[in-house]
């Protein structure tokens, strides 16, 4: 099983006391409440971090994309996967991902072409197509948001393959393009999406044999309505689903016992549910419909007793109380390595994933502790987990059969 991290970058600093009352942070978020020091402080820890990843044996780093907002500092992954390809060696690194449709296709392939050849061919490229806010910021209509996606999609692969690219499009057009560099891995560096649940995005995937991250790792129900579609539409394309099509994103946390790890990670969890998650953005499958940037149709796959989850409703994260994430957390991987361990090994064999992103700095949880938190897992945990190998995905042979 490959073992990644995946970091949102959350600037760090508690800013609750800025919602004075109110359930969510202002946004636009004001110069005013920005301190330089403490983003460059930032920087700099996680810098440090995704160097111990790679010290301490884990298989990769996940970064992100997210603009505007205190919820993560990588609005360019990019430059912070460039960045690690210095500070590291061997891990892989997982941009999780550029979002196609607010960005200029041209320009991400030859980035990303950059930074495979800067890390010696470690890149993983995820595609996705971004939350509401994103638009906002860039003033892109959401209703473009797929054909976007789609067309930016066929430009950078085929900047990336053909010899030269002539690309006549709707939003982008390139005449008599030959990209230098190429990416070290031929014929292109391998290509994820996450997916968070809509039909059409599980279609594009499966199409084009791409890997995913099926839902946001809350609900078991979808996650495995999302693995069985998944699995057919690759089949309908020719391919076959194995475990190395799934990667599974898991909050976890080793400690000496589930009350310290609700202790020490607990605050931390609700921050990010409460605080951060919904800035500035809208989560609600309803609402993305009305705005042209879901479907109608995106969750027909969905079993109508897990149509609550593919809602995806703000209400569900905001008003997390440390009461309801304790009762939670007894089926979570938070606590000792034994339980850490055999929760993890075991989502991992349901979902039939064998690759596992975790969730170990959620919120700002301060430097020393996510520090102490990678050496102790590399320690305790990442040894069992790395030699536990997922052969089957049960969902997708369900449904096949």
């Amino acid at each position: 099983m490959k073992v990644f991290v995946f970091d949102l970058l959350a600037y760090d600093a508690n800013l609750d006391h800025l919602k004075n009352g109110d359930p969510e942070l202002p946004y636009p978020l004001a110069k005013r409440y920005f301190d330089a020091d403490t983003a460059v402080r930032t920087y700099e820890e996680h810098l440090d971090a995704w160097e111990a990843l790679d010290r301490f044996g884990y298989d990769g780093v996940g970064f992100n994309e997210h603009h505007c907002s205190p919820y993560g500092l990588m609005n360019s992954p990019n430059l912070m996967a460039a960045s690690a390809a210095q500070r590291t060696k061997n891990l892989s690194l997982l941009i999780y991902g550029n979002l196609l449709p607010v960005h200029q296709p041209l320009r991400l392939a030859e980035e990303l072409a950059m930074i495979d050849c800067l890390s010696k061919g470690r890149l993983i490229s995820g595609f996705a197509r971004g939350i509401p806010r994103e638009y906002q910021v860039h003033n892109v209509p959401l209703a473009e948001s797929r054909g976007r996606f789609e067309e930016a999609f066929d430009i950078i692969t085929r900047a990336w393959s053909e010899e030269v690219l002539s690309y006549e499009g709707k939003y982008w057009s390139y005449n008599d393009v030959a990209l230098w560099p190429r990416p070290v891995q031929q014929p292109r560096p391998p290509i994820w999406i996450p997916v968070v649940g809509s039909q059409e995005s599980i279609e594009f995937a499966a199409k084009h044999d791409c890997p995913i991250t099926p839902g946001l790792g809350r609900a078991r129900g979808l996650r495995d309505d999302i693995i069985r579609y998944y699995a057919k539409c690759l089949a309908a394309s020719g391919h076959r689903i194995t475990p190395n099509h799934l990667s599974l994103g898991i909050t976890a946390y080793v400690a000496d016992s589930k009350k310290q790890a609700l202790k020490e990670y607990g605050p931390h969890i609700l921050y990010f549910n409460q605080t951060l998650f919904s800035h500035g953005n809208f989560t609600e499958t309803a609402m993305q419909r009305q705005t042209g940037y879901s479907s109608q149709a995106s969750t027909d796959y969905v079993r109508p007793e897990n149509l609550r989850a593919a809602a995806n409703l703000r209400s569900e994260f905001r008003n997390l109380t440390m009461e309801q994430l304790a009762e939670q957390a007894e089926q979570m991987p938070l606590g000792t390595a034994d339980e850490v361990i055999e929760r993890i090994i075991a989502a991992a064999d349901s979902a039939g994933a064998n690759t596992v992103q975790l969730a170990m700095n959620r919120g700002a949880l301060p430097h020393d502790l996510f520090m102490a938190q990678i050496e102790r897992f590399a320690r305790e945990v990442l040894p069992a987990l790395q030699a536990h190998e997922v052969t089957t995905v049960p969902a997708a042979e369900e449904a096949m059969a």
